[in-house]
């Protein structure tokens, strides 16, 4: 059995679960509500199966009445029932099925065999463009992958993700004031190390999004790698730092000036005096063993960054702080219609 199934590579798929779900959506209308954000018409491997699928999804979103006789109809008037297999394989769909009881546990089974052939599709990819690289060199074509593994996990993730009970809330929410009070200070995030900021603030706190704006030459990129500087060197916190406007270089310069306390204008053109030097020494032994990291890569789109960051995570643990200059130079993935939204 396995040298057959090794010879054929069937993609993964569970025929019985997939009639299942939709013979317990047509005895049950309540059982939609159970599965119509776990699964989508592609996650179903016969054709036929996405199409009854696709027009159970409109009957019920329309509020229609969802059976055999009904589906059969909608399917008829559109010139689709036989595609869907004929009235016959509807009927027998529904009589097979006992119940729509366990209609998520079916539905979960047909979503792993999708991700399963996802997986299988993506690596197809992945090994296809190592083969045809078209012009591109190995570290683009491993952000590429990256970004397609995440692609499917990042849909797994929203089909498990639903309402949580305030009660269950509330009891995690209490567990973390708890730990909060046991602190010492009153910084529960990143500090900034600037204190009256803090003091507003509590620290940059974990997944919050923080954007700094403010009109051109204003000191942004300035005040952001403060910050930067504050929770690598200072708090030994993991911090990438995305540059797509100024070079890796040109901002360790800024660090080097503002860790050393030397003027910025002195350190660019090299005129450094007798004292600036054991600054500028300092700075450096300083700097050595900070768990700072750039990356002034141009035009990185949304999952670019993703990616790296997550593969710096895998690398080094994880981080404090992302700081990505700037916003505006972020190229989009064009997939999205909205560039806000991306």
């Amino acid at each position: 059995m396995a040298e057959t199934y090794e010879s054929l590579k069937i993609p993964p798929h569970s025929i019985e679960a997939e009639q299942s779900v939709l013979g317990g959506l047509m005895l049950d209308n309540e059982a939609w509500m159970s599965v119509g954000d776990r699964l989508a018409e592609e996650d179903f491997y016969r054709q036929d199966h996405r199409l009854i699928f696709r027009s159970i999804a409109w009957l019920a979103s329309n509020q229609k009445p969802l059976d055999v006789i009904t589906l059969s109809e909608w399917l008829k008037e559109n010139e689709q029932l036989e595609d869907a297999g004929g009235l016959s394989y509807l009927a027998t769909m529904a009589k097979d099925t006992p119940s729509a009881a366990n209609i998520t546990a079916y539905a979960d089974i047909v979503r792993e065999k999708s991700i399963l052939r996802q997986l299988i599709s993506v690596g197809t990819d992945i090994a296809d463009s190592g083969y045809r690289t078209e012009g591109r060199d190995s570290k683009q074509l491993l952000d590429e992958a990256e970004q397609k593994v995440f692609k499917i996990a990042e849909q797994g993730a929203k089909n498990t993700q639903s309402f949580k009970p305030l009660k269950t809330l509330i009891k995690t929410t209490l567990e973390h004031i708890e730990e909060l009070s046991k602190l010492d200070s009153a910084i529960t995030g990143v500090s900034t190390g600037y204190t009256d900021l803090d003091e507003m603030t509590s620290g940059l706190q974990k997944g919050d999004l923080i954007i700094v704006a403010g009109r051109p030459s204003m000191g942004k990129t300035t005040f952001s790698m403060n910050i930067a500087e504050y929770a690598a060197a200072h708090l030994k916190q993991p911090t990438a730092v995305f540059s797509m406007e100024m070079p890796a270089e040109q901002l360790t310069l800024r660090l080097l000036s503002s860790m050393g306390r030397v003027d910025q204008h002195r350190v660019r053109t090299g005129q450094l005096t007798d004292e600036d030097w054991p600054r500028i020494a300092t700075a450096v032994k300083i700097f050595a063993d900070v768990p700072m990291f750039i990356d002034d890569s141009p035009g990185l789109s949304p999952n670019e960054v993703r990616a790296r960051a997550r593969r710096l995570v895998r690398e080094h643990g994880n981080l404090g702080l992302i700081v990505l200059d700037y916003l505006q130079l972020m190229q989009g993935n064009g997939s999205s219609d909205n560039r806000t939204n991306e």
